[in-house]
């Protein structure tokens, strides 16, 4: 009989595992994609070129060399993971990784401008260095680069790739505008709040996902279901993005503490306390139709009312049902196990994350 002890042991051990070959994945990612980065956005207007190249972590507002975080590049490492799970040769999907990768950017430099965030990666974000038209002009810049990237690229899978991409973003947009319509709301029911989430996040992580298995040799049917791997991977990183939102260290995310409490967001696990018909639902309530700023006494308490009505502890439980989903589909395009390893640590990667 096994002790508790030793099966602790062995699933920190497992876990261990995991992020190492995960960590391994993604450095090898950078490697591939990163050269190919550079070079797109080397080619842009020097003033874009300043604003992305910052952005990227790869300089100072000066156009000095800069080592600051560029992100955590788990979209393009699903890409090339997803390519090599359906039999395909990583470095062929380059160009639709670096796309992906430059999408997902050029979301972030317009979601900092529209959520007025002031900080990213442990710097100023771009719009406040730069301005607001600067930002979003670059951002429009990023998202044109991604899809000349596909248009260029002679791989067969390139041409599928960019329809998929095109949906995909035309669908971001629309769960950025249905998020921004949440604020001016006080009835968001969660079905909603978790449809606005697959749209804003998920969509990206399954896009990503199929055009891996694309570009891997994958038939439609095969880029549908890691499409759906990918989307619920998406959700189960929202939730976990929520959680950091709310109890995230400001050490390690380089956000203010509590920062979606602070702006009122209607996160998943908010929205989840919100319609909890609780004590610590309706304190929530009553905390964040306040017109002011929050003292910090009144955002602990917005954590507190979130964990007591239940919010932190149904995020986390759904979180592990959207991953028994996301295997679900993944067995349907891969179904011998060990050719997806390096997909599943991604996996696991995006739902252990603590920033």
């Amino acid at each position: 009989m096994t002790s508790p002890t030793l099966e602790r042991e062995h699933k920190e051990g497992s876990e261990h595992r995991d992020a190492a070959v995960a960590a391994d994945v993604i450095e090898r990612a950078r490697g591939l994609v990163d050269p190919v980065l550079r070079a797109a956005v080397d080619s842009l207007p020097g003033a874009m070129r300043k604003v992305a190249g910052y952005h990227f972590g790869w300089w100072e507002a000066d156009g000095s060399p800069a080592s600051a975080p560029s992100g955590k590049a788990i979209r393009p490492a699903m890409v090339l993971a997803a390519a090599q799970a359906l039999g395909g040769t990583p470095g062929d999907a380059v160009a639709a990784a670096a796309a992906v990768e430059l999408v997902h950017n050029f979301t972030l430099l317009h979601d900092d401008v529209i959520d007025r965030d002031d900080t990213r990666r442990h710097r100023p974000t771009a719009w406040r260095v730069f301005g607001t038209t600067e930002a979003i002009l670059a951002g429009d810049a990023m998202h044109s680069l991604a899809l000349r990237l596909l248009a260029e690229d002679a791989h067969p899978a390139a041409r599928g790739s960019i329809r998929w991409l095109t949906d995909c973003v035309v669908e971001l947009c629309e769960g950025q505008q249905i998020d921004c319509a949440f604020e001016r709301r006080d009835d968001v029911s969660l079905p909603e709040c978790l449809a606005m989430a697959e749209a804003k996040t998920g969509a990206l992580l399954g896009a990503a996902c199929a055009m891996g298995a694309l570009y891997g040799g994958g038939s439609e049917e095969a880029a549908q279901a890691m499409d759906g791997f990918g989307r619920q991977i998406g959700l189960a990183f929202q939730l976990i993005d929520d959680l950091i939102g709310i109890w995230g260290d400001p050490a390690v995310t380089g956000k203010p503490v509590g920062a979606d409490l602070v702006a009122r967001k209607k996160s998943l696990p908010v929205v989840a306390a919100l319609g909890s018909d609780t004590p610590q639902g309706r304190r929530l309530a009553e905390l964040y139709v306040l017109e002011r700023t929050l003292s910090a006494e009144e955002l602990a308490q917005c954590a507190a009312a979130v964990e007591g009505a239940g919010g932190r502890g149904w995020a986390q439980g759904e979180s592990c049902e959207r991953m028994a989903a996301a295997m679900a589909q993944l067995a349907v395009a891969v179904p011998e196990p060990s050719a997806a390893d390096e997909l599943l640590a991604l996996a696991e990667l995006v739902t252990r994350r603590t920033h």
